[in-house]
């Protein structure tokens, strides 16, 4: 009888426990239009690196810093930089120097170009026209001088006739002496015409050497032109000279920048890996950093109930260091593949293996009081008219 009442009394217990667990596990399910879940806060992490190695000689930023995107915050060693850049610089100041100079040759061989054609075009004008003017010249003097030839042989006849005409007292002497000295005149005047036409003959001789100094002009133009066409490949390649040299300071500055390690982003300095006089190599890295302003959390959700959440949907996150203050977030984020259940997150229903990732993008972050790592659980309404509620587990 004691037997029978003990197991009566212990079905009784049974019995209360079923029925009160069947009230705990319905009061603890959220209505339908809310999803729970829960995950870990967070972020886009940012590894900042140094492009080359070299020796740190400064860090200006520390963890929990707070940095804009272009603060300093680690200087690697640029002494020996900067000795290169302030040689390239220097080459770029005597590549200008050279080809200032061989500006300066170019242009006054291009004066000289310019004088020389101005000169030859007068030369062939004048050349003809001289030609042209010591022809008529010594066909004038060929005239006089036949002309005067023709005189002279005339009053030698009068002044020979004269004379036999004066022995047989046929004229007077005084006669015979005017013919005589007309005579002389007609010499002195066929004297004069022959050293005319011989002058005139010269002239168009030189005349004629015009045209030897025409190819000379050609000639010596040709040679200016050589040597402005010269000065002109001089300059290209002083101008690829210092443009070589301008490449090259440009480089040597572009490498001293990058000694100078920037925020490329605002944010928090989450990790400092260096200190002050590590020597580094290239890409090791330095800082981790993340955005404060665009964290996220990142919670798994069943595969039964992935059909009914879609981007865009609204959320509110909670964290036990901020419990009676929900964080609102948007699902931004969907996997696109199922993975198994992991460890570190709690489930409900155990039998349930496989689950999406999902992401909850913050709204904002007041305060920047969400850090990543802090764990958080999460209420996802993919119905409008769903009122929100807190998370039950």
């Amino acid at each position: 009888m004691r037997m029978l009442l003990a197991v009566l009394a212990l079905c009784g217990v049974v019995a209360i426990g079923l029925a009160s667990r069947r009230v705990w596990l319905e009061n603890s399910q959220l209505p339908e239009g809310l999803i729970q879940a829960n995950g870990r806060i967070e972020g886009d992490h940012t590894t900042i690196a140094s492009k080359f190695a070299g020796r740190v000689s400064e860090v200006m930023a520390r963890e929990g810093d707070d940095v804009n995107a272009g603060d300093t915050l680690i200087q690697i060693d640029d002494k020996q930089l900067r000795a290169k850049l302030n040689q390239a610089t220097h080459s770029v100041e005597v590549a200008k120097a050279i080809h200032r100079g061989a500006k300066a040759s170019a242009k006054a061989a291009s004066a000289e170009v310019r004088a020389a054609k101005t000169s030859l075009e007068l030369l062939k004008k004048q050349v003809p026209l001289a030609i042209e003017t010591a022809e008529a010249e010594l066909n004038q003097a060929l005239a006089a001088s036949a002309t005067a030839d023709s005189n002279e042989g005339h009053k030698r006849s009068e002044h020979e006739r004269s004379q036999k005409l004066l022995a047989s007292q046929a004229i007077s002497a005084e006669d015979a002496d005017k013919r005589e000295l007309a005579w002389t005149i007609a010499q002195n005047e066929l004297t004069t015409a022959i050293a005319a036409r011989i002058t005139a003959e010269k002239r168009l001789a030189e005349a004629k050497l015009g045209q030897d100094r025409i190819k000379e002009k050609e000639d010596a133009l040709a040679a200016l032109e050589a040597m402005c066409a010269k000065s002109l490949a001089q300059i290209e390649e002083c101008i690829a000279r210092q443009s070589e040299a301008e490449a090259g300071v440009e480089e040597q500055q572009s490498t001293l920048d990058d000694l100078t390690i920037t925020a490329p982003i605002s944010g928090t300095i989450l990790s400092r890996f260096v200190d002050r006089g590590e020597v580094v190599n290239a890409g090791t890295p330095l800082l981790e950093l993340v955005d404060l302003d665009q964290l996220y959390l990142q919670v798994y959700v069943p595969e039964p109930l992935i059909g009914r959440v879609r981007l865009g949907l609204p959320a509110k996150v909670y964290s036990d260091a901020y419990p009676n203050q929900p964080f609102d977030a948007t699902l931004r984020y969907i996997a696109s593949e199922a993975e198994f259940t992991p460890k570190e997150v709690q489930t409900k229903d155990e039998r349930v293996k496989l689950v999406y990732a999902v992401r909850l993008y913050f709204n904002e972050n007041p305060d920047h009081r969400l850090t990543p790592g802090l764990p958080a659980d999460a209420v996802i309404r993919w119905k409008k008219e769903t009122p929100w509620m807190p998370p039950r587990w």
